[in-house]
């Protein structure tokens, strides 16, 4: 088969909260902004993935639906790698993936000049002609970017053809975590796509075994290939109140920046979905009752995928991806091991001494130890969820709390006092705040930064120090080259952050505390 294939426009999806790799992962740091393998976030190797595979293609810069809590530090971490082009959506509210990428196909579709939401969203959209949407998960690991290459340009060429493309992950175990996609007869002419024929649930041992002896299932790996007008015709066709859930959401919003907000009360009020539910377990419904679809302009494609896969879902597949010692282990940080076997151990903010262990997942934080069998790290969203109504905070926020101007991180805390290290990024500046219950002291220890308090405007360096009253209006800016760490000392009746009333802010957050 050959097609001219149009542009493609990589769509990364990066919500969700973090439970599965916890204490790692938290709510406000999920999974694809850790570093699992290698030296890069999961978030970051997401989007480096098309390097090389342009090759006379036009490849757009990456389109990236985040939720408000990650936008920063997402923004941040592509920054890192040099991707500075990207284009990020906003969900005021997670509504699953069919949502998402409805918003991306509206802002990526149309013709130059005539973008679909119009105002602010055309803002954040280029010229839209009709490109092919590869939609990709922000937190899954593809070991073999050849392969993956190679499979995406087949997928390219069904998806130029009209078809909606999912990709399926060669099975090697009869894995019971995993959806199924159950694959047709070949496609003509095609290397080695062939007719969805349907999509089942995570299935029992026994089916899944069934499945792999089978030959026609494949693993579900969440990625897709599909124009944005066959993807708005098919969700208009099977889900009508998503799509107009999603044009409104889109007529209504707003930018800042790279950044494009959603309407919040339209997305608010979308069905939430995912693509396989919403649209393509119908195409397998309609392809499994006849031989043909049975409407030919909207049809699915399979293709097989063997890249060295993985969704990570657990500390024990981190372990199976990741090089090992001569004794089984996967050490990262400051560990040392006597005698120990097939273990996982990750120190992130202190020594970890192992004797004589087996097969154990030993993942320290600054405040928090998760100790459990490996091959039980699957169920750990059952002691996460217990966490979260005893001990809420540990599931929620790291120790460290990264911020658009940089991060803090708590060092101490007790009745009517709390301390504090803040790291502000050069050039970067905290709003324009004052607190009603709380007074604060700040400590220079390096670099030099740039206070406004009560009207006053002063620098202080290294050693030097400042007293913001309780109600006086301050800002703290670095204009430096190098970033500036400060000791905050807070005293007061309540220390939470929500004590923070914003009068100005670069970021746009002055309407939330």
């Amino acid at each position: 088969m050959d097609r001219d294939v149009p542009t493609i426009q990589p769509v990364i999806l990066a919500g969700g909260s973090g439970t599965r790799l916890w204490p790692a992962s938290r709510q406000s740091h999920p999974k694809q902004l850790l570093v699992l393998t290698g030296s890069q976030t999961m978030l970051q190797q997401t989007a480096l993935r098309l390097d090389g595979f342009a090759r006379g293609r036009t490849v757009a810069p990456p389109l990236l639906v985040t939720s408000e809590e990650y936008r920063f530090i997402a923004a941040e971490q592509l920054r890192q790698v040099d991707i500075t082009e990207c284009r990020i959506v906003l969900e005021p509210i997670g509504r699953n993936t069919a949502p998402a990428l409805t918003v991306a196909a509206l802002l990526s579709a149309g013709s130059p000049g005539e973008e679909p939401g119009g105002g602010a969203a055309a803002a954040i959209t280029g010229a839209g002609t009709d490109p092919i949407l590869l939609v990709m998960p922000s937190d899954h690991l593809i070991a073999d970017l050849a392969a993956f290459h190679q499979a995406l340009a087949e997928g390219a060429e069904q998806a130029a053809g009209g078809a909606i493309v999912v990709f399926g992950i060669v099975p090697t175990t009869p894995e019971t975590g995993y959806g199924y996609i159950c694959t047709g007869g070949a496609i003509p002419d095609a290397r080695t796509a062939r007719s969805l024929a349907g999509f089942t649930e995570k299935p029992d041992l026994d089916t899944a075994r069934g499945y792999l002896a089978d030959g026609r299932y494949l693993w579900n790996s969440g990625m897709f290939m599909v124009r944005s007008s066959v993807w708005l015709a098919a969700i208009e066709r099977c889900r009508p109140g998503i799509a107009a859930a999603c044009h409104a959401a889109v007529a209504g919003a707003s930018s800042e920046g790279v950044f494009l907000r959603l309407g919040k009360a339209a997305f608010a009020a979308c069905p939430s979905e995912s693509i396989d539910y919403a649209v393509m377990e119908r195409l397998g419904e309609q392809a499994g009752a006849a031989a043909q679809p049975a409407a030919p302009s909207l049809w699915g494609a399979v293709i097989p995928l063997a890249a060295g896969w993985s969704d990570l879902g657990a500390w024990d597949a981190v372990w199976q991806v990741s090089d090992k010692d001569g004794s089984g282990n996967v050490l990262r940080g400051d560990v040392v091991v006597e005698e120990g076997h097939g273990n996982l151990i990750q120190a992130h903010s202190r020594l970890v001494a192992a004797l004589g262990i087996e097969d154990l997942a030993v993942i320290e934080t600054a405040d928090a130890v998760l100790v459990a069998p490996r091959s039980r790290t699957a169920d750990l969203k059952k002691l996460v969820d217990r966490l979260t109504v005893h001990h809420k905070n540990v599931t929620q926020f790291h120790r460290r709390v990264y911020r658009p101007w940089g991060w803090y991180e708590s060092m101490d805390q007790g009745p009517r006092f709390q301390v504090k290290r803040l790291m502000v990024a050069p050039g970067a500046t905290l709003s324009l705040q004052y607190h009603r219950q709380r007074a604060e002291h700040w400590v220079v220890v390096s670099g030099v930064a740039e206070v406004q308090c009560d009207g006053k405007t002063f620098r202080l360096e290294e050693n030097q120090s400042t007293y913001v009253p309780l109600g006086a209006a301050h800002r703290l800016s670095n204009p430096g080259a190098e970033p500036v760490e400060i000791i905050e000392v807070q005293s007061g009746d309540y220390l939470g952050e929500d004590d923070i009333v914003r009068l100005e802010d670069v970021y746009g957050r002055t309407e939330k505390k």
